[in-house]
Order: C-alpha cells, then sequence, then structure tokens
C-alpha cells in the first residue's frame, strides 16, 4: 500500500517572509534603538526556522525548547517595537499551529491574538479587531491541517490493519473449511477401505461396489475442496443427512434421523450440514458406537442434536473441526456443547 503524504516543513518557512514587514521599518527608520531591532528581527526568524524544522522532525523538543523561545522573543519584540512588528505575531502564531495539538494550541492562539491586539491599540478599534483576527486565524489554519493529517494517518493505518486482520481471518477460514472437508472425507474413505478389505476375500462384487463409492467419493472430495478454495461453505443439511447415513451404515452403525422438513436460510442449512458432517467424522473416528440418532428440533430456536452409545470420553477434547466449528455457531449467534458422558453428544443451538 502507498505510503501516505503528510506536510512537511518545506512548505511552512516561506512565512519567514513576514518578517520583510519589521525589516522595511527598521530601514526606513522607524525603530530605535537600531542595535537592538536588528538583532531581534535576525533572532525571530531564526527561532521560527528552528522551530518549523523541529516541529516535523522532534516535535517533542520542540514543544519544549524552540517554540517557548520564539513565543518570549517574538511577544516581546511586538510589544517592544509595535507597528509592523504584529506580523511577528502572525508568524508566532503559525508555528504554535504547527506544533502544538489539541485545545493547548488554540489557548495559545487566543492569547497571541489578545496581544496582537494591545500592539496595535493606537491604530484603533478596526485596526485591532483586523490584527487579533489575521493572528488567531493564521495559526488556526496550520493548526487544523495538522490535526487533519494526523487523522487521516490514523485511518490509513487502521485500514491497513483491517486489511491485514481480513486477510489473517480469510486464511483462517480456508484452512479451517479445507480440514473439516478433508478430515471427513479421509474417515470416510478409511471406513470404505476396511469394507473392501473385509468383503474382498468372500464378496468380490460388493467390494467393488465399496471401491467404486471411494472413487466417488474421492471425485466429490476434490469437488468441494473446489468449491472451498472460492468460498462454498458447505453442502447443507440434507445432502450431509444423506451423505451420514451412507457412511454410518457401512461402519455398521445404525442411524435414527428425526428432523422434520424446514426451509432453512442459506447460511443456516449450511452450518447445520457442517455440524451433521462434524459430528459424524467424531462418531466415526472416536466412539466404537453401535447406533446414532440425529434430531432437528424446533421451539423457537433450531436444535441440532447428534447422540451415539458409543465410550464417549466424559470431557471430549475439542480439536481443529470441533473447534472450527463452535466459531462458527457463536459467530451466527448460536451455541454449541459437546459432553461424553453416556455416549458422545453434540448440540448445537442457532437463531431460527
Amino acid at each position: 500500500m502507498e505510503a501516505v503524504r503528510t506536510p512537511d516543513s518545506a512548505g511552512m518557512y516561506v512565512w519567514v517572509l513576514l518578517c520583510g514587514f519589521p525589516i522595511a521599518e527598521i530601514i526606513a527608520g522607524g525603530h530605535r534603538p537600531l542595535w537592538l531591532a536588528w538583532p531581534a528581527i535576525a533572532a525571530v526568524a531564526a527561532l521560527y526556522l528552528w522551530t518549523i524544522r523541529l516541529a516535523f522532525a522532534d516535535r517533542a523538543r520542540a514543544v519544549r525548547i524552540a517554540l517557548p523561545a520564539l513565543l518570549v522573543v517574538g511577544v516581546a519584540a511586538s510589544v517592544a517595537f509595535q507597528g509592523a512588528w504584529s506580523f511577528v505575531l502572525t508568524m508566532v502564531a503559525i508555528a504554535v499551529g504547527i506544533t502544538v495539538r489539541a485545545a493547548r494550541g488554540i489557548l495559545l492562539m487566543l492569547a497571541l491574538a489578545a496581544v496582537a491586539v494591545a500592539v496595535s491599540a493606537d491604530f484603533g478599534p478596526l485596526a485591532m479587531g483586523f490584527s487579533a483576527w489575521g493572528v488567531f486565524v493564521a495559526g488556526l489554519i496550520p493548526w487544523i491541517i495538522v490535526q487533519l493529517w494526523g487523522t487521516i494517518r490514523e485511518l490509513t493505518e487502521t485500514r491497513r490493519e483491517l486489511a491485514r486482520v481480513a486477510v489473517s481471518e480469510e486464511r483462517l477460514r480456508f484452512s479451517r473449511d479445507l480440514h473439516d472437508l478433508l478430515g471427513h472425507t479421509l474417515s470416510v474413505m478409511v471406513v470404505k477401505a476396511e469394507a473392501v478389505r473385509r468383503l474382498a476375500p468372500g464378496d468380490g462384487a460388493a467390494a467393488a461396489r465399496q471401491a467404486a463409492d471411494i472413487e466417488q467419493i474421492g471425485r466429490q472430495a476434490l469437488a468441494e475442496v473446489r468449491a472451498a478454495v472460492t468460498g462454498y461453505r458447505g453442502r447443507g443439511l440434507d445432502a450431509e443427512l444423506a451423505a451420514a447415513r451412507d457412511v454410518l451404515t457401512d461402519a455398521g452403525v445404525d442411524l435414527l434421523v428425526q428432523a422434520p422438513e424446514v426451509r432453512l436460510p442459506p447460511e443456516t442449512d449450511a452450518l447445520l450440514g457442517w455440524a451433521v458432517r462434524e459430528g459424524v467424522t467424531n462418531v466415526i473416528r472416536h466412539s466404537a458406537a453401535r447406533s446414532c440418532r440425529i434430531t432437528l428440533s424446533r421451539a423457537g430456536e433450531l436444535e441440532l442434536e447428534i447422540l451415539d452409545d458409543g465410550r464417549g470420553a466424559r470431557e471430549p477434547v475439542e480439536g481443529h473441526g470441533l473447534g472450527g466449528l463452535r466459531e462458527r455457531v457463536e459467530a451466527a449467534g448460536g451455541r454449541l456443547a459437546v459432553t461424553g458422558a453416556d455416549g458422545f453428544r453434540l448440540r448445537v443451538t442457532v437463531p431460527a
């Protein structure tokens, strides 16, 4: 991403030319003693340039050293010589607007405007008003510009961070989906391969059918991986229930499905499909179950429960699969409960 451009000191150095108005008065002989006027204007110009340089290079040092020196010399010279020296207050106000952040900068500008009123008191109320307003606005404009650039920089950094987080989240999503897809598919293929091994000696035709299923499952897994790359999340509840019936039957597990026909939003349908897939994968891998029941009920909320009669651990450990499922469920505003007492039990509750 392209770097953010910010104001620099080069555009602010030019205002040192405001010293030309007091210098013109000095040359015209309007100020005495000259031995004090010339060093005063030289000190103001040097301190202004130093303050501006530090404001963009080392602002803390500018606030602590350079700006206070400029304030003292500039205000003292303006009060002492008056007349065109009010332009020195304008330079000081510009330096304040560039250097000082937050409300302190506004307070200093108001103070300088008050000094401008005192300096121009001999020229009447109108001159006093114009002088005060000019000094205040001269500081306010760069102050606003600096504040805006600071905000833009923060927003740009925030956008970069959000983009980085979005990339990380997408990588996590893809790895999680890929794990779920391949973990389930490989579990099914292992079950099918075991069936081929059992059937091959005595029933070649049945073994061939199981081998054909392995081929079909492999092709389907390839399609699902390709779909996952494009952001597809799952096959849906009905498809997963049908796949669960086939794989559990092949694994020797009796399946009872109690799921009324309901129209589900695509996101909820995909989420419950993932829950069935992950639950069935755990039934096959870990429980040594003989029967399994999948129940979908709707009583204010949708509740999907997968329960088997196997050797469920009392405190099931959530791996990548269950952990990823929990993240999906909670992101959808639902709840996930996994228990191991009296068999493996997975319950997913989502808003209807």
